[in-house]
C-alpha cells in the first residue's frame, strides 16, 4: 500500500486507486533534513503507519483486523504528545494525570480532529530534538484549514484507508 501526497494544486491522497483530497501543514512541505519544531511544515519522505489512535467513546465502527489489533491504541483524556524540546518525552505519548508540565498536545479534544489519528514514523528512532514532532494523519477540521504540519482528511476517508491497511503501510509525501 501507498499514499502519496502531491501538492500541485491542491493536496490530495491516493490509497488504493482512490483520490482523496487533504490539507497538509500552513506553510507547505519541506525536505525531512530541513523540518524543524513548529515551523508548520509537513515533511518530504517515506514513513510507515506506527500507530492507531481511536476514541473509544466516539461510534467509529472500525473493525479491529489482525494487521492492526497490535497498533490501535484507545485514546483516553490524559493523553498528550510532547512537543516541548527541552522534555526527556520528546515526540512520545505522555500521561497528563501527573499535571505534565512541558509543551504539549491533548489527543482528547472536544472537536473531532483527533477521533481517529494514524501516527506516522517521522523523527523516530532515533527522536531528534527540535526536528518536529509527530506526523499524523487525522480528521479534517470541519473548515478545512490547513493542519499545523500534519496531514488531515476527512473521517470517512480516514475509516476507509484503516479499513484498508495491509501488513506493511507506507505513506509517501512528496
Amino acid at each position: 500500500m501507498i499514499i502519496y501526497l502531491n501538492t500541485i494544486y491542491k493536496s490530495k491522497l491516493i490509497f488504493k486507486k482512490k483520490i482523496f483530497f487533504c490539507q497538509l501543514g500552513k506553510n507547505g512541505k519541506v525536505p525531512n533534513y530541513k523540518k524543524k519544531e513548529g515551523d508548520k511544515c509537513t515533511p518530504i519522505g517515506k514513513f510507515t503507519v506506527k500507530s492507531i489512535f481511536l476514541r473509544r467513546d466516539k461510534k467509529l465502527n472500525i473493525p479491529l483486523r489482525k494487521y492492526i489489533k497490535n497498533k490501535i491504541y484507545f485514546i483516553r483524556e490524559n493523553y498528550g504528545w510532547c512537543d516541548d524540546v527541552d522534555c526527556k518525552k520528546y515526540n512520545q505519548l505522555v500521561d497528563l494525570i501527573s499535571k505534565f508540565k512541558y509543551s504539549h498536545e491533548k489527543l482528547y479534544r472536544i472537536d473531532d480532529v483527533y477521533d481517529i489519528i494514524l501516527e506516522l514514523s517521522y523523527n523516530q528512532d532515533p527522536t531528534i530534538r527540535n526536528k518536529g514532532s509527530a506526523i499524523f494523519v487525522h480528521c479534517s477540521f470541519n473548515d478545512l484549514r490547513n493542519t499545523n504540519g500534519c496531514i488531515a482528511l476527512k473521517k470517512n476517508n480516514l475509516k476507509f484507508i484503516i479499513n484498508n491497511l495491509q501488513k506493511i503501510n507506507y505513506i509517501y509525501i512528496r
